[in-house]
C-alpha cells in the first residue's frame, strides 16, 4: 500500500474528532454528559506508557482503592489462577496475576464504578462488557500484530455509549426496549431516530473524552457501520477490531446459547475474510473460551 492511499486512513480518526467535537458542542450530543475519565485510571495509563512501568507505582495506585484491591486479591485466589497458597496482598495479588492483567482488571473496575449502571435494561451490561473484553484479548493473542491491550480496551469500551445515554437521555430506557424489538430497522436506526445519536456516536465521545487509542475511538464510532470492512478509508487496525470484535459477539452468544445477531448473518463472511479465519477456528476459539468465559 502506498503512502497515497493510506493518506486517507490516517485521516479518518481526524474526522471522527472533527465530528464528534462539533456534535458536543452544538449539535445532539451537547446534552450528552461525560464523566471524567477516572484519576487512578489516569494515573495508571501513564505509568503503563513508560518504557519500563514502576510496578511499585501500580500497586500504589490498586492500594489507594480498598474495593479494587478486593478485586485483584479476590480474582489471584479464584480458581482460574490460585496455585495452592491463597494471597493476601495487593502486591502479591500482582504477582500471580501479571501486569497485563492487573492492568485490565484494574480498568474494568475503575469505568464500571464511574459510569454505574441502574436501569433493568442494562442489568447485564458489564457482565457482557468483560466477556466481550475477555474474547477480544484471547482472540488477539491468535491474531499477529493486534495488541492484546487495545483488544480488551475495545471489547470492554465497544457499547459504552449506552449508559452514557441513559444516564443523560430522558426516555432513553424506552428506546432501548422499542430498539431490540423492531427487526424493520436497526438498533441504531431506533436510536437516531429517537435521540438524533446513537451509542455507537456517544461511545465515540467517551473515548475521545478519555484519550482512548485513537484506533478504539474509530472502531467504536464505525462498529455498527460494517460495510465499511475492507475500504481504504479508514486505518487497519480499526477494521481488526470490528471485524475481531464481530466476532468475540458472535463467540459470547454461541456461549449464552443465543442465535446469531443480524450483524453476524449479514457481515461473518466480510469479518472472517478481513481477519483471514476459518470456520475451523471460530470452532477452536469456542472450545478454548469456554471456560475463560465461565469464569467471567
Amino acid at each position: 500500500m502506498t503512502d497515497d492511499t493510506l493518506a486517507p486512513a490516517r485521516s479518518r480518526a481526524q474526522q471522527v474528532r472533527h465530528e464528534l467535537d462539533q456534535a458536543h458542542r452544538s449539535g445532539p450530543l451537547k446534552t450528552i454528559v461525560i464523566p471524567p475519565c477516572p484519576e487512578l485510571l489516569t494515573r495508571m495509563r501513564a505509568v503503563l506508557a513508560l518504557a519500563e512501568p514502576d510496578l511499585t507505582e501500580v500497586a500504589r495506585i490498586a492500594a489507594s482503592d480498598v474495593a479494587m484491591s478486593a478485586t485483584l486479591i479476590k480474582l489471584a485466589n479464584s480458581p482460574a489462577f490460585s496455585l495452592g497458597q491463597p494471597v493476601h496482598t495487593v502486591g502479591q495479588a500482582m504477582t500471580r496475576l501479571g501486569l497485563q492483567k492487573t492492568a485490565q482488571e484494574m480498568t474494568a473496575y475503575l469505568v464500571r464504578t464511574t459510569l454505574k449502571v441502574n436501569s433493568p435494561q442494562l442489568q447485564r451490561f458489564w457482565e457482557r462488557s468483560t466477556k466481550r473484553a475477555v474474547a477480544m484479548g484471547h482472540i488477539a493473542h491468535h491474531l499477529p500484530g493486534l495488541s492484546v491491550d487495545l483488544a480488551h480496551t475495545y471489547g470492554l469500551f465497544a457499547h459504552v455509549g449506552m449508559p452514557v445515554m441513559m444516564q443523560s437521555l430522558r426516555g432513553y430506557g424506552s428506546t432501548m426496549v422499542e430498539a431490540a424489538a423492531r427487526i424493520d430497522r436497526s438498533y441504531i436506526a431506533t436510536e437516531n431516530a429517537n435521540h438524533r445519536t446513537d451509542h455507537a456516536v456517544v461511545g465515540a465521545l467517551v473515548a475521545r473524552v478519555w484519550q482512548l487509542a485513537p484506533e478504539v475511538m474509530v472502531a467504536i464510532r464505525r462498529h455498527h457501520d460494517l460495510d465499511m470492512l475492507g475500504d481504504t478509508d479508514t486505518e487497519p487496525e480499526a477494521h481488526t477490531l470490528v471485524a475481531a470484535g464481530l466476532v468475540a459477539e458472535h463467540l459470547m452468544r454461541r456461549h449464552e446459547g443465543l442465535p446469531p445477531d443480524a450483524d453476524w448473518a449479514g457481515h461473518e463472511t466480510a469479518a472472517l475474510d478481513w481477519l483471514h479465519l476459518t470456520p475451523g477456528d471460530l470452532a477452536q476459539w469456542e472450545e478454548e473460551l469456554l471456560p475463560l468465559l465461565d469464569a467471567c
